[in-house]
């Protein structure tokens, strides 16, 4: 009979360390025990996503191993940040655990909402020997990690969260258009502009070449955009006189900007400020889109049989970055959904060993050969011969997830204000298209004076 999930954590989850003392000659035994907490109650917090679904599948082997009680509420996308905001002032429904990306650590961590988890991970009381915490990609797994200081990037620092998935960015296409115009995936902005330009006409009328994010959201900018941005030499913001100071009108960030929008005139969506991550995906999934700039994984998604109209034709290629750069070189910003614990939760060690069963390695193995998951955070997950047999299915995924692993990270500088600067820069980006300014430096000039005196208060020691 097949070996299930709970049966695996039982039989790996307990374990003697010995402690030698230097003045007896007796051992000291430390015992993890999934029982521990058996008869406590969790509130689960989760975004409506492929890895919150399969984290929903598996809570009932959760409560049967380890006897904790688990109530759990799953949130529309649109509507999720609004919510967890809300339940941290909340006098009842306050959740244990929830869901939460880097970017909101920025503000959460800060406030007091947040636990550190370095704690939990040493202690061999609370950690299972056979959770291996080094076994994630550090640049995912840094995603969480922050000083809780303004202007220091992440990746060192308190964790604040640990992985359950994540997003490269990259360059999806349709191969069978691309090998009808004999044209190869373009690889900066320039060629992507004059081929996307091209094929705006192959097939109907309606059909264009690039799906990009362009929604007056925060989560415009972090996707296509900032990973081009960051390829191209342009940075967001650096520390100067113990201030922070923006550098996005920067001669590279101008040249760039002023790229990215000649690109989307010419080679994107008609109404580009409509688009967001399930319009880029619905487009490179019917054919209405050759190509997308954005989440490794929706492309992974349209392409799995059966789940688009263009299932089997989607491949993957590197990020657009500028023409010589060496590819070794070519980086991506990164969106990591993470698990994170609530500073108000009254159960906290049963809270950690919810977080320490879906971060796990037998978990995630789970998550992504019997469910929809996709980019597990684990190096030995994403190096398994069983998974590498699945994602071989779609062209060039896994060799452009490997040119990339090692150089992705969170390129935007931590500040408290964050998501308020990101919204101004896309809203920026919307009046430089419609021609609201005499030119792309005067855009970004007036979005670095906005920026500077918005961050004024903000000192970085």
């Amino acid at each position: 009979m097949p070996e299930t999930l709970l049966s695996r954590f039982r039989r790996f989850g307990r374990f003697v360390l010995p402690v030698l003392a230097f003045c007896a000659a007796s051992t000291i035994a430390a015992e993890f025990d999934w029982r521990s907490h058996a008869d406590e109650s969790l509130l689960v917090l989760l975004n409506k996503h492929p890895y919150a679904e399969m984290i929903v599948d598996r809570i009932d082997e959760f409560e049967q191993l380890t006897g904790i009680r688990v109530a759990y509420l799953m949130v529309p996308e649109d509507l999720y940040f609004p919510r967890v905001e809300a339940s941290f002032s909340a006098e009842a429904g306050r959740p244990d655990v929830f869901m939460t990306g880097p970017y909101q650590v920025w503000e959460y961590a800060p406030e007091g909402h947040m636990v550190e988890l370095d704690a939990y991970i040493t202690d061999s009381f609370k950690t299972s020997a056979a959770y291996f915490y080094h076994d994630f990609y550090p640049g995912i797994s840094g995603a969480f990690r922050w000083s809780g200081k303004a202007g220091q990037k992440t990746g060192d620092g308190a964790l604040w969260g640990v992985p359950i998935g994540f997003e490269l960015n990259c360059l999806i296409y349709n191969h069978e258009v691309l090998a009808a115009q004999r044209l190869h995936p373009p690889r900066s902005i320039e060629e992507m502009t004059e081929v996307g330009a091209g094929l705006r006409a192959f097939g109907d009328d309606d059909v264009y070449g690039l799906a990009v994010r362009g929604a007056n959201d925060w989560n415009t900018l972090h996707s296509g955009y900032m990973t081009a941005f960051v390829n191209y030499g342009g940075r967001d913001m650096d520390v100067e006189g113990g201030h922070l100071t923006s550098k996005v009108n920067s001669p590279e960030a101008v040249a760039m900007t002023d790229l990215w929008l000649g690109m989307i005139a010419k080679a994107g969506p008609p109404d580009w400020r409509g688009y967001d991550w399930y319009r880029c995906g619905e487009d490179i999934g019917s054919r209405k889109a050759a190509m997308m700039f954005d989440a490794d994984i929706i492309g992974y998604f349209k392409n799995i049989s059966g789940a688009s109209q263009q299932s089997g034709r989607l491949a993957a290629a590197p990020p657009l970055a500028p023409s010589g750069i060496d590819p070794g070189h070519i980086r991506s910003n990164l969106w990591v959904w993470g698990l994170a614990m609530n500073a108000d939760s009254e159960n906290k060690d049963a809270a950690w060993y919810f977080i320490q069963y879906f971060t796990a390695r037998e978990f995630q193995m789970y998550s992504v050969l019997e469910g929809k998951s996709i980019n597990p955070p684990r190096r030995s997950v994403f190096e398994s011969a069983a998974f590498q047999e699945k994602i071989a299915s779609m062209e060039g995924f896994s060799r452009t997830f490997a040119g990339l692993i090692d150089n992705s990270a969170i390129f935007f500088t931590p500040t408290p204000y964050f998501f308020e600067i990101a919204r101004r820069w896309v809203a920026t980006l919307h009046d430089i298209a419609d021609g609201k300014y005499a030119s792309t430096q005067e855009g970004m000039d007036a979005l670095k004076g906005w920026m500077d005196e918005r961050l004024k208060d903000v000192l970085v020691e």
